[in-house]
């Protein structure tokens, strides 16, 4: 490695807002938030909305999505084309 091109990297705890889960890893990212973590030490904290603990890839957990009312919606909005063959 070259010194001095790359970001320094710190303890940094992540909290998915979704699953209420938090964990700590190691990041580039920084915050001006912090919490104490399990171990007494205070970290940055950042908020993010999804992780590997509320992903539907991850967990299994499949949403349904209305693309029906999408659909109608957008209809509605833009109107039917002459070539949508309907």
């Amino acid at each position: 490695m070259r010194p001095g091109i790359h970001p320094e990297s710190h303890p940094v705890v992540f909290r998915d807002r979704a699953a209420d889960v938090t964990f700590l890893t190691r990041s580039t990212a920084n915050s001006t938030r912090t919490v104490e973590w399990e171990d007494g030490n205070t970290y940055p904290l950042i908020d993010v909305e999804i992780s590997s603990a509320s992903h539907p890839f991850y967990t299994g957990n499949t949403r349904v999505v209305d693309t029906a009312g999408r659909v109608e919606r957008f209809e509605r909005r833009y109107g039917r084309t002459a070539s949508a063959g309907r």
